[in-house]
């Protein structure tokens, strides 16, 4: 290819299609604004050249803070038309978090969305001596700021309106002045085992990463992609940004998180990622709806779903379905499952994929039942795609096959390492981190796993999150924690175990919406989630949801202990990263004392002290009580 930098790609395209072509939708309001190339590439142009005028020089590190939106992309192609480097951060991100990341890449400007996202940066623009700009999109409630360093979108673009008109080829010359080896993003880790650390991926790593992609996955140009996950996230990154750039995917951007189904039904799309959370919420919802259905509909879901089971089953097989099982899936589809894909906005989506922590085999095993065709794909921040499922080759606990042009091997302790063209270049300011894991041309990933006979990648979890118990046990935790979330009443869970324990336990957090539904259809009454999740019909809820996980693992890795937390883990509280990962070591930390209680034979309750601060700036401790359920499997020492 020879346009080996985004900016490159965008010129391509520019003068492709020009006007001739949409690049992208927004829906505001009910309405859907359009940009065709030719805006897309101006908006970049002059954003780019508007930064320029402001200082900003090649190797610059720009941030940008804010929903998925045209100005989100804009932005970020803007600084590497610049020779610049762009840095996503999440929305949810707290200021101390968003000091950590501008102050540790070096960021001298922020492109923020708007007031909430503005004052955050302004808590913390003292301890930031290198950030000289602050651009906002979104003006509203920004008029009465008068910080000498904010300025809005509109006014940096008029800015490079005017650097054109006295350097008409600076915009161009810079584009071609740039290369495949320059740094185009830091991508930060979600630091589940300590602070992030900033990915250096150059142009070709992102361009290598999805033409990877391409090769098992096709994209065309009339593709509709709907852009939902954070650009802050690498899968963003690739599939998104680059993704649409090197093939000219039109990128859709959905009005409000709250009605992404009405609008996913509205586009259309033929291909559609989420994150597993996002899965398992499509999951969720299902399950509610039916709850809430009519019985004459629940009895023809109750038909149904055996046979979408019974089908998906020759299919993972690779067996071909006998006759009577392919008619009666037909009709199944047709009455039961095609309504029910149509109400999620899953109606047109013919390639459904599944990134980021692993979902869970029963999860996807049912998604496939109701004529979802999902595949998972495993990929790593530091090297990009590693494994794809390919059509008629679905393994329910796989991550599926190693892509072409990768190259996989594992240690004696079963760690994944990874060599590609998509490899990371190391870790921003950390040499040693660097050097610990980029050997040789190999990643080391630190995650565990192994390769199965038919060439599929089982991956297990971190290799330092698996756990061996007092007996030299070792289980992988994640693996009982996917499975347990495939419950619609569970939110979170953290499996617990350890070489000083003799059995496994679990801390729970109910999901608060669908328990509550549920307790009002029975009619029991609550007032508070504290309340909620310590009833005893929640409570037995919940354990037929550990018993039924418990029936898949052997006697050692069985649950034999849980309890319902008396509230959610929350990342604000470093119980969780921002894309919803546990902190492990945060949350054993935080709740030690409530972990030995659960380790111990006749603890049977746990008084939890937990600060609360009330609107008028009062602060308290409420007390709460804690029940340890155990489960009857045999006895617990």
């Amino acid at each position: 290819m020879a346009e080996d930098t985004l900016p490159k790609l965008l010129a391509r395209n520019y003068q492709r299609y020009g006007d001739k072509k949409i690049a992208m939708r927004k829906k505001t309001l009910g309405v859907w604004k359009r940009y065709t190339w030719k805006d897309y590439y101006e908006n970049v142009k002059y954003f780019s050249l508007g930064l320029v005028s402001l200082g900003l020089q090649r190797g610059d590190k720009l941030c940008i803070l804010g929903e998925n939106n045209p100005q989100w992309f804009w932005a970020e192609v803007a600084a590497h038309s610049a020779g610049g480097v762009s840095i996503g951060i999440y929305t949810d991100v707290a200021p101390p978090e968003l000091k950590y990341i501008v102050d540790h890449s070096d960021a001298s400007f922020i492109v923020a969305e708007d007031q909430e996202q503005v004052d955050k940066i302004i808590q913390v623009k003292n301890e930031l001596p290198r950030l000289k700009r602050v651009i906002y999109w979104d003006r509203s409630g920004l008029g009465g700021y008068d910080e000498p360093y904010l300025m809005s979108f509109q006014q940096v673009q008029e800015l490079g309106r005017k650097y054109e008109a006295e350097h008409p080829d600076f915009f161009a010359n810079s584009v071609n002045q740039g290369k495949g080896d320059d740094l185009a993003i830091l991508s930060y880790t979600s630091g589940t085992s300590g602070l992030p650390k900033g990915v250096m991926l150059l142009h070709r790593n992102l361009i290598t990463s999805m033409t990877i992609w391409a090769a098992v996955y096709p994209l065309h140009e009339d593709d509709e992609y709907v852009s939902y996950m954070s650009p802050a996230w690498i899968t963003e990154q690739f599939f998104g940004i680059t993704g649409g750039l090197m093939f000219a995917l039109r990128a859709n951007f959905l009005e409000e998180p709250e009605t992404v189904q009405e609008n996913i039904r509205e586009i259309g799309p033929r291909i559609l990622m989420y994150g597993s959370k996002l899965w398992e919420s499509v999951i969720s919802t299902i399950q509610a709806r039916l709850a809430d259905s009519t019985p004459f509909n629940r009895f023809f879901y109750g038909l149904a779903l055996p046979v979408g089971y019974k089908y998906s089953s020759y299919c993972y097989e690779k067996k071909k379905p006998p006759l009577f099982w392919r008619v009666a899936n037909r009709v199944a589809d047709g009455l039961v499952f095609r309504p029910l894909r149509d109400k999620v906005g899953l109606l047109k989506t013919k390639h459904a994929i599944t990134a980021g922590s692993t979902l869970s085999p029963d999860a996807f095993q049912y998604l496939r039942a109701v004529g979802v065709n999902l595949k998972q794909i495993f990929g790593i921040t530091e090297v990009g795609n590693v494994s794809m499922h390919r059509d008629n080759d679905i393994r329910f606990e796989s991550v599926g096959q190693i892509c072409p042009q990768v190259e996989v091997k594992f240690t004696e302790a079963g760690e994944l390492l990874v060599k590609s063209g998509g490899v990371a270049v190391g870790y921003y300011k950390s040499p040693e981190a660097s050097q610990k894991a980029f050997r040789d041309g190999w990643f080391h990933s630190g995650d565990a796993g192994y390769m199965d006979k038919d060439g599929h990648f089982i991956y297990w979890d971190r290799v330092v999150d698996l756990l061996e118990l007092a007996g030299g046990t070792k289980f992988s935790p994640q693996y009982i924690e996917g499975r347990l979330k495939f419950s619609p009443y569970v939110k979170d869970v953290m499996v617990l175990g350890g070489k000083d324990k003799a059995y496994v336990t679990a801390i729970v957090n109910i999901d608060f919406e669908n328990v509550g539904k549920w307790a009002e259809k029975r009619r029991i009454a609550y007032t508070t989630f504290v309340d909620l999740s310590q009833r005893p019909p929640v409570v037995d809820l919940i354990r037929q949801d550990i018993e039924r996980v418990n029936k898949t693992l052997p006697d050692t890795a069985k649950v034999r202990k849980f309890v319902l937390l008396h509230k959610e883990f929350d990342p604000d509280e470093a119980e969780l990263t921002r894309t919803r990962k546990l902190r492990r070591g945060n949350i054993e930390k935080r709740y030690q004392d409530l972990i030995n209680a659960m380790y111990k034979q006749d603890g049977s309750e746990f008084t939890v002290e937990a600060p609360v601060v009330y609107r008028d700036g009062r602060t308290g401790v409420i007390k709460t009580q804690l029940k340890i359920n155990a489960l009857d499997h045999g006895e617990v020492k």
